[in-house]
């Protein structure tokens, strides 16, 4: 990740010795004068007695700290306060820029309660020295929150950026511009600007569905003016709303052109303190400064504190400008899809697809889910000695549903062995697969053959046993290839996560089943931001345990697939995750199927120092694709957890 939380989070909580920032301290901007850095802050109250509501009501001032190195604050006291019936209920989130010698602080001014778009307007304090507040004006006319002045005139002119219709969406981030100071408070000159503000507007939404407003004051850099704005998609829905930080690069000498933005957040609500607060699951941007090659960028965490984060803006500002390298992609072989349903067969003539693989005597060996117009899964085999082109396959099944716990249930539902992954150990291949009878949650089972009976074909298995508990969806499990510690690892999915599960033996019964310890979990906003499940078996290499998964986005349901590398001696500690796929549905057969959209391999081999993976198209067809080992090993370790 570009993005990094700084350890001493949260910077400013609240103190409750001073009623007037006792419940919350949050949404900071930075601003520096001299040898310090100010940090104003939106500062809520203890419930008091309003005259104007003849209530209890908890009113927002602005705080304003001191600090030399912008992350330990002193010195807090209050600074911009309600004055006016314009803001009587209330100064919210503050966005400071010094220009030409004074500071203008504008801010969010409540003028009526309950709370409604058309009492909820911009207003602006100006100070010559951040100590006393020498002027105070209403700004806007009409509903709008968020707005900054960027640091610097442009072409002669003052240049601002605002969120219109905040509370009244869609909301949209405006641009606006004046010859002189007096301008920004001409309600003639935001009128006629309100008529047509759409044309000032950098259309930053990529959905319908979401909402953007105004984060950070615009910072300047050598290639354009970096704005972090705050993104949160699916806006209009309780429980799938998440707030995201994005950024945007406009031009330095027209900001009304867009350089380059971001498509995923850069941080969302992880940590408790971003997670647990007055208003849970926010994070949202509020300032920024640059050191160096370092931006500092502040925010508020849950409406409760103030935290800060750092990024490091040379491969921030690649990603906005497109000259950054982006991870390498699978290629998929010109020969595929490489198998497809069999209509001669019954047990394979609906679909074949979700093909586990293994390398044992010169030739890659595969297991592929083939699946009756019943739909009953069976596996069916099929082998290549260059790893693409298939030289056989089998007319019958390699395995087929045995037991009661896979056996139909219900009359042409899903049911039987699905999805397997191989993995061999000294002289055996043990089998992961889930088990489904159509009625029952799916369940993971485990048999295992000798390995000189899985080349000749001679399916010897061992009776499956389930090895996940009763009573619980378990699914995309496989076997590390080797001990590590002396126990056994198992990857599982229970839920939405990826599960790691230790054993010291593969023995497992009404006392013992697989752990549910959870390893690796979606990230919010991005392309694994549903649900995410393992691939094919780990594969150790000098950098590390390199692990394929896919991930579900909850944007457009599309299954990728993307890298995971894991310490060698310690695989629960994750050292590096890509931020973008490396494989996604793009071509006919993975776009349009049973299942639409999908990439899912089973089954990974290296070759020719390169890794092959094998994968079900759109739950229909079976592809192959490959990427050099070295390559992808780079790109991860590019990128952080």
């Amino acid at each position: 990740m570009i993005i990094e939380r700084h350890k001493h989070n949260p910077i400013l909580v609240p103190d409750n010795a001073q009623s007037w920032e006792a419940e919350a301290v949050f949404n900071g901007c930075p601003v520096k004068k001299g040898k310090n850095i100010f940090l104003l802050y939106r500062a809520l109250s203890k419930p008091h007695y309003h005259t104007s509501a003849r209530m209890q009501l908890m009113i927002s001032d602005i705080g304003i700290a001191r600090s030399t190195d912008g992350i330990h604050f002193s010195d807090r006291k209050r600074f911009i306060i309600p004055q006016y019936p314009w803001e009587r209920y209330g100064c919210e989130d503050p966005r400071v820029t010094k220009l030409n010698g004074k500071y203008y602080t504008f801010y969010t001014a409540l003028s009526a309660y309950p709370f409604r778009a058309e009492g909820i307007k911009v207003g602006l304090a100006i100070s010559n020295n951040l100590e006393h507040i020498e002027k105070k004006r209403l700004i806007t006319p009409f509903n709008a929150k968020g707005m900054a002045l960027f640091p610097e005139l442009i072409d002669g002119k003052m240049w601002s950026v605002l969120t219109v219709n905040t509370d009244n969406p869609p909301a949209h981030i405006c641009l606006a511009q004046f010859d002189k100071e007096e301008d920004m408070w001409s309600e003639k000159r935001w009128q006629k600007w309100h008529k047509e503000f759409e044309k000032h507007s950098l259309n930053l939404q990529r959905r319908s569905q979401d909402q953007v407003e105004v984060g950070a004051p615009p910072i300047k850099t050598k290639y354009g003016w970096l704005l972090f704005y705050s993104y949160i998609q699916n806006y209009f829905s309780s429980d799938k709303k998440v707030f995201g930080v994005e950024a945007v690069l406009l031009d330095l000498k027209d900001p009304r052109t867009i350089i380059g933005r971001t498509n995923a957040p850069l941080l969302v609500a992880e940590e408790y303190y971003e997670r647990r607060g007055p208003v849970p699951n926010i994070v949202f941007p509020s300032g920024a400064m640059v050191k160096g090659d370092t931006a500092y960028l502040y925010y508020g965490a849950a409406d409760g504190t103030c935290a800060l984060a750092y990024v490091f803006l040379p491969d921030l500002l690649k990603k906005l400008t497109g000259t950054h390298t982006p991870p390498p992609q699978f290629r998929r072989a010109k020969e595929n899809p490489i198998l497809v349903a069999n209509k001669n067969n019954a047990w394979e003539a609906r679909a074949v697809y979700n093909p586990a693989a293994i390398s044992l005597g010169g030739k890659v060996h595969i297991l592929y889910r083939g699946q009756s117009f019943d739909n009953t899964s069976v596996l069916g085999y099929a082998a290549s000695t260059d790893g693409v082109h298939v030289e056989t396959r089998s007319q019958k099944p390699a395995y087929v549903p045995r037991e009661s716990f896979e056996q139909k249930l219900v009359p042409n539902g899903n049911s039987g062995c699905e999805d397997p992954r191989l993995t061999k150990i000294g002289n055996t291949i043990y089998m992961f697969y889930t088990a489904f009878d159509g009625r029952n949650p799916p369940r993971v089972a485990l048999t295992k053959i000798k390995a000189a009976d899985f080349v000749k074909q001679k399916w010897d298995w061992e009776k499956p046993i389930l090895i996940s508990p009763p009573g619980i969806d378990d699914k995309d499990a496989c076997l590390f290839p080797e001990k590590v510690k002396g126990k056994y690892l198992i990857i599982h999915r229970v839920g939405d996560d990826i599960d790691l599960s230790s054993h010291t033996r593969l023995l497992f019964g009404t006392d013992e089943w697989l752990e549910e310890y959870r390893w690796i979990a979606p990230r919010k906003g991005m392309w694994d931001s549903r649900k995410v499940g393992i691939a094919s078996p780990p594969i150790k290499t000098k950098a590390g345990w390199l692990i394929l998964y896919h991930g579900v986005s909850d944007e457009d349901r599309f299954y990728r697939v993307g890298a995971i590398l894991a310490d060698l001696s310690d695989p629960t500690k994750i050292l590096s995750r890509t931020d973008e796929p490396v494989f996604e549905p793009e071509t006919d057969y993975e776009l349009h199927g049973q299942i639409p959209n999908v990439v899912f391999p089973c089954g990974a081999v290296e070759m020719d120092k390169k890794i092959l993976i094998y994968y079900g198209g759109a739950d229909e067809v079976v592809g192959v694709a490959e990427l050099e080992i070295d390559s992808l090993i780079a790109s991860c370790r590019a990128c952080k957890v």
